[in-house]
């Protein structure tokens, strides 16, 4: 028989319930839905503060938490609080509707469950600083400072000093008494200590305050009449600040963001208004000039706001290189446009600086960014641009500045840093900078002594040099929501006709089908259409080199040069010596030079650019020779165009020239003289008493009329000079 129990009702349901509780909650952390991730967005709210401007951040606000809440993200939303460059009068003139109307909507119930942050990078005054007190948070600058709020006034109304007192009530991100301070100059602030803590008070409110509280005697924290001016670290020591923020890599630290979920998006003012604009092959100073004006006027006059910069360059000219990330980090305003730089085969050298100086980065699987390229800097460049990559661009784009410094300088020698899960790359000289530079773990380096850094296509993105990775384009056109391919401005029709052209498989057809032109031009009588067809895809093979920066005037004048002397050789001077030899290299030299940038290879890249120039001749030279061996061959045999060669003789006449060659014996004109009878342009006519002989002009081109002596006599070749009066 078995045992059994039974436990009352009342008892038994509340041990079920207290298992049930328990069960709830050991197992809800297992199964409660994850923390949501954070993301970050900047707002730029440009000073003075107008009823426009203050619709279009509140718009851009909007979209965004409506952006976060379909993604189901937390949102962080940074107002940068921007001066004009070149504005002296720290943005004053903002209106003070506007201003209200903004600080009211950063402080009501369409921002809820938002995280909202003023950041001050500079020193700010006027009515602006309403809607710095309207966020939740304050971050500063350490050199910013904030003050002068009524500035533009020249009265203060209660309506304007209710408007402060409420908005820091609301908010009680700084005292009422610090924001009634920075609006009124007449104003006193006082900071007292009670049991409860330090306060910051006006008068009035001591007043109340010594009623119900014990207290030390206040300080004067601003005397009746002054102006009160908090700089960063005056406002980070009052609790105003939350801390200071000397930029933006600096602040998305002080959040914990990873720094590639805070951006500055354009779009959030609309939907995106895309171009593409090309950047390919050696960067030159004419190519420069034609993208900054073409992104210029999109950006005017069609109101652009997304620049796709698609960059195949193996770097050029760096102050040029320079001059065009100069452009893209300070000319265009980040709020308004985003510039993403998009690099599906390489942006090696001083390239890799004008792709990073784009907002963004998107790189092919094999991309490459950085290392050697076309350019061999020297040691006064390298170090002028790393000086301008560290003290301007890197700080721009809230960058580090020792990889892309690597990639221009072989000696700079750059390790990962990790602090707290965070990680970054610095050189020695970066870390030093750092303010926490004891709590950061050196680890492994990722530089190569005496090399420029290289990354390649995941590894840029690893490395946080790239945002991110893209198959292709049509994956790219998807990672930024864009429905159709963004219009290509710049070059038309002509660009894609040189790109086509300067190919490697165009310039072998080219030199090839120049090269059989040349010789059937060789072998028919008089100027026809081999000479002007050869001289046609000579002329396509140097314009599209020259257009693609690898070509000039030198290359140009070498192969012409070289032709000239083979010429020379052929239908002048006798035989095959230093003018066919000489003639023949300087095409070769010319041809090699017409596809690289250099004359003397020095780095890696340089070494693989004359290995794809010698194959390209090369290809080009077997080619012409099978083609030769064909023409020379089926050519004379064909109806129409075997009428264009001159015909080889048959074996009949071959043996009938022979023989009257070797009845020919013009060995007894040797030394005698005689008048030509035709212009000798070399070969011609001349008279030796009452013998017409054809005669060879040895050396200059000789007019009819010329007397003439025999110098030389090969069978029935006759090579004649002219004979100088008073011989």
């Amino acid at each position: 028989m078995g045992l059994s129990f039974s436990l009352p009702k009342r008892r038994s349901g509340w041990i079920l319930t207290t298992l049930v509780v328990l069960a709830v909650s050991c197992c809800g952390p297992i199964f409660s839905e994850p923390t949501p991730p954070s993301i970050g967005r900047f707002l730029r709210v440009t000073l003075p503060v107008t009823g426009s401007s203050c619709a279009q951040i509140r718009r851009a606000a909007i979209r965004a938490v409506d952006r976060a809440r379909r993604e189901k993200v937390r949102l962080t939303l940074i107002f940068e609080f921007d001066v004009p460059k070149g504005q002296k009068d720290f943005g004053r003139g903002s209106e003070f509707g506007a201003s209200l109307e903004l600080a009211n909507f950063l402080a009501g119930d369409a921002l809820a469950g938002v995280r909202t942050v003023a950041y001050v990078p500079q020193p700010i005054e006027g009515h602006a600083l309403l809607a710095v007190l309207a966020c939740q948070e304050i971050v500063m600058a350490s050199q910013a400072s904030i003050g002068s709020a009524g500035t533009d006034e020249k009265a203060l109304t209660p309506t304007i000093r209710s408007a402060y007192a409420e908005i820091a009530r609301r908010r009680r991100t700084v005292p009422v008494a610090v924001a009634l301070g920075l609006l009124d100059p007449s104003l006193e602030v006082l900071r007292v200590e009670t049991e409860a803590g330090e306060e910051i008070v006006t008068p009035d409110q001591w007043a109340e305050l010594k009623k119900t509280r014990t207290a030390k005697p206040p300080i004067v924290l601003k005397r009746a009449g002054q102006a009160l001016e908090l700089t960063g670290d005056e406002a980070r020591r009052l609790g105003v600040a939350g801390y200071l923020a000397d930029d933006r890599r600096a602040l998305i630290k002080g959040f914990e963001l990873a720094k590639t979920s805070v951006e500055e998006d354009p779009s959030l003012l609309g939907p995106w208004r895309p171009v593409r604009v090309d950047l390919k092959g050696p960067i030159r100073a004419d190519t420069v000039a034609q993208i900054q004006r073409v992104i210029e006027d999109q950006v005017r006059e069609r109101d652009v706001n997304f620049v796709c910069l698609w960059i195949d360059s193996p770097g050029g000219a760096v102050a040029e290189a320079m001059r065009l990330a100069d452009f893209l980090a300070f000319q265009l305003d980040p709020s308004r446009v985003r510039t993403v730089a998009y690099v599906p085969h390489e942006a090696r050298s001083d390239a890799a600086l004008v792709a990073l100086a784009c907002d963004q980065v998107v790189v092919g699987p094999s991309a490459v960014l950085g290392g050697p390229g076309a350019y061999e800097l020297s040691p006064e460049e390298i170090q002028q641009t790393c000086e301008t990559i560290r003290k301007t661009l890197a700080p721009r784009k809230d960058r580090s500045w020792s990889l892309p410094a690597a990639m221009i300088d072989p000696r700079l020698t750059v390790f990962r840093a990790t602090r707290l899960g965070q990680v970054e790359y610095f050189c020695d000289a970066e870390l030093a900078e750092q303010p926490d530079s004891a709590q950061w773990q050196r680890g492994a380096i990722v530089t190569t002594p005496g090399v420029p850094l290289k990354l390649i296509g995941r590894q840029a993105v690893d490395d946080h040099v790239a945002n991110s990775e893209a198959d292709d384009f049509a994956q790219f056109k998807r990672s930024y929501d864009l429905s159709g391919d963004p219009a290509l401005v710049g070059p038309g029709w002509a660009d894609f006709l040189v790109r086509a052209l300067a190919s490697s498989e165009v310039a072998v057809l080219l030199l090839m089908l120049g090269g059989a032109a040349l010789y059937l031009e060789l072998h028919s009588p008089g100027l026809g259409v081999g000479g002007f067809a050869a001289a046609i895809c000579f002329l396509l093979f140097f314009w599209s080199r020259y257009l693609g920066g690898t070509a000039g005037w030198l290359e140009v004048s070498l192969f012409l040069a070289g032709v000239s002397c083979l010429l020379l050789e052929i239908f002048v001077i006798p035989g095959f010596g230093i003018f066919g030899l000489g003639g023949g290299a300087l095409v070769l030299v010319s041809l090699i030079l017409a596809s690289q940038t250099f004359v003397w290879p020095r780095n890696e890249y340089q070494f693989d650019q004359l290995e794809r120039s010698l194959l390209t001749v090369f290809a080009a030279g077997v080619g012409l020779l099978v083609i030769a061996i064909v023409l020379r061959r089926r050519l004379p045999r064909t109806p129409w165009l075997g009428r264009m060669m001159l015909q080889p003789p048959d074996d009949q006449e071959r043996e009938t020239i022979r023989r009257r060659e070797s009845l020919v014996d013009f060995r007894n004109l040797l030394g005698r003289q005689g008048i030509t009878t035709t212009q000798l342009t070399p070969g011609g006519k001349a008279q030796f008493d009452d013998l017409l002989v054809d005669v060879l002009a040895d050396g200059e081109s000789l007019p009819r009329g010329a007397t003439v002596e025999v110098v030389d006599v090969r069978g029935n070749r006759v090579l004649v000079k002219k004979v100088e009066s008073g011989e």
